[in-house]
């Protein structure tokens, strides 16, 4: 039998924990060397337009585990991490790529892999954040690429919505991320998406537009906080090949 490499061996231990340990030593600093990991995952154009709300102190937790719906994963916890995304910041993220990449290719500019790059950020990637309460401008782009998706291959996920599920798609990275640094540290999670959103963003005083990815409990797994053993759907069920 081969043995398992410390990645598979990180892996396999990790699980989704709903009861944790109240009594085992917690260090709060592992929290923070995960969440600095997990900036390190890789995100739609390097936007990074995340952010990671650590609640520790004990009334907040206590007020943010009603709001999860009273779930042990979440009353047990030594902290609570709540992922978000945070679409209004776009403009402040694309200049920040954009000035980078005129660093980066300083005495360069006539390149066409550099023009390239600059078109993107300064022209494109506004283009596609750049959204309308209601999402007209969004719907103007989908018909656009539909239109140029006659002839010639096109990104179709243009709408408000598609970049919504973008920057999920992003944040739940840094999240997994999160989790597999924990669990390196001798800590167990549970990614949760059971909560009153309205309550949790009211509770951390978050952006009108700003929205939770899912809450992760952190601490120290007990037995009972681990419901059997690990069920997944056989692999030829899920993995094709073309």
């Amino acid at each position: 039998m081969t043995e398992l490499s410390s990645l598979e061996q990180l892996l396999s231990s990790r699980r989704s924990v709903r009861k944790y340990d109240q009594n085992a030593k917690f260090d709060h600093n592992a929290v923070q060397r995960a969440l600095e990991n997990a900036t390190l995952s890789p995100n739609s154009s390097n936007m990074q337009m995340w952010a990671f709300h650590r609640v520790i102190s004990a009334e907040k937790r206590s007020q943010l585990s009603e709001i999860c719906m009273g779930q042990n994963a979440a009353k047990t916890s030594n902290e609570l991490v709540v992922v978000t995304v945070t679409p209004d910041i776009w403009k402040q993220r694309a200049k920040m790529n954009a000035d980078v990449v005129r660093a980066n290719f300083a005495g360069r500019e006539e390149d066409e892999i550099s023009k390239r790059a600059f078109k993107y950020y300064d022209k494109l990637i506004p283009m596609v954040y750049n959204n309308d309460r209601f999402g007209i401008r969004g719907i103007a782009r989908k018909l656009y690429s539909l239109w140029l998706g006659r002839n010639k291959p096109m990104v179709r996920e243009v709408s408000k919505e598609d970049v919504r599920v973008c920057l999920h798609k992003s944040a739940s990275l840094a999240a997994m991320t999160f989790m597999l640094s924990m669990r390196e540290q001798g800590y167990d999670t549970c990614p949760m998406e059971g909560f009153d959103s309205v309550r949790a963003k009211q509770l951390l005083e978050l952006g009108d537009n700003d929205e939770i990815t899912m809450i992760i409990s952190c601490g120290v797994r007990t037995e009972e906080g681990i419901y059997g053993n690990r069920h997944r759907v056989a692999s030829d069920e899920v993995i094709f090949t073309h």
